[in-house]
């Protein structure tokens, strides 16, 4: 046996135990340093390369806490009390207000949404929708991260936008993604004016996006600030639109972190959600390094598609 001053040797000798010294400030310093570059190293080839890098590990408070701010964003307006997504009915997914024939727009009216505006797809498929757009920044990266996971979405173009990048109009509709009206200049206000205003400034932004784009049908209309009115939704019925509301809501107008935003989106979807986000309307960076963890996380949960274009709006009536 050895004693406390060192171990025992198989034949019997002692051997004097070394103590482990710590190694220098320095030493330790320069280790994290290496680590650190080796981290940022291997982060940038994976963007070179064109892949994915891993989403921020959230905590469970703060996951926690998106989600529930994702269900009381998706409380507003009058009658709807769909929360997250989930398709509110024990019945098949495919007979839930299923999709209208033709000569109508695509999506029926909701009794759960704001004056009858969608807040779910119908079915199982998720619709991942971009507002305020299009931008000559944003815009294209989204379109590159849709394209690469095989995903189509809807778009919702402010007119006067459409006027400007009439070729980012293009671009979204020869990628297959459906086109929805925000409006000619994203009022918010704009369900309190009189019909003739609202008609006027729904017409002008669905003259511009044909102005670009001829052959895009726009059969979908979602109000600025989800601030629904009766008024706005006969309106855009009348003009051959489905309102279009949304269930899932990571703010990301507001520029929250892009590991909230993945949080947000990938905890309150379920099947059948709406999830609005943005790609124009400010600086998107922190939507756009979400996407990259939400598409691939999404798409093995779930299928996302593209809401149903539908038909052309029709030409409007002269009095």
């Amino acid at each position: 046996m050895g004693d406390s001053r060192g171990r025992c040797h198989p034949m019997g000798r002692h051997h004097p135990v070394r103590p482990v010294r710590p190694p220098a400030p320095a030493a330790r310093l320069l280790a994290v340093a290496t680590v650190i570059v080796v981290a940022i190293a291997s982060y940038a080839l994976d963007l070179a390369a064109g892949g994915t890098p891993a989403p921020p590990a959230m905590t469970r408070t703060s996951a926690a806490t998106n989600r529930a701010d994702a269900s009381r964003a998706a409380v507003g307006g009058r009658g709807l009390v769909q929360q997250s997504g989930r398709l509110a009915s024990d019945q098949p997914a495919a007979m839930i207000n299923p999709l209208v024939g033709p000569g109508h727009p695509p999506l029926a009216a909701e009794r759960m949404g704001p004056y009858g505006a969608r807040v779910t797809t119908g079915n199982s498929e998720i619709a991942l929708t971009f507002d305020d757009g299009p931008d000559p920044t944003w815009t294209p990266q989204v379109l590159t991260l849709l394209r690469r996971y095989h995903v189509k979405a809807t778009f919702c173009l402010i007119g006067r936008n459409a006027r400007e990048f009439p070729r980012l109009v293009r671009a979204i509709v020869a990628d297959g993604h459906t086109l929805c009206n925000h409006t000619w200049d994203h009022d918010m206000t704009l369900g309190l004016r009189s019909g003739d205003y609202i008609r006027a400034n729904l017409q002008r932004a669905s003259d511009a996006i044909h102005a670009a784009a001829p052959e895009a049908k726009i059969s979908y209309y979602r109000q600025p600030g989800g601030k629904w009115t009766s008024s706005v939704v006969a309106v855009a019925t009348q003009l051959g639109m489905s309102s279009l509301h949304w269930a899932v809501d990571p703010r990301d107008w507001l520029r929250p972190a892009a590991g909230s935003i993945f949080a947000t989106v990938t905890g309150a979807t379920h099947r059948g959600s709406i999830v609005l986000m943005h790609d124009a309307g400010g600086d998107r960076a922190h939507t756009v390094a979400a996407l990259r963890w939400i598409l691939p996380n999404l798409t093995r949960r779930f299928r996302l598609e593209a809401l149903p274009p539908g038909i052309d709006p029709p030409a409007p009536q002269r009095p």
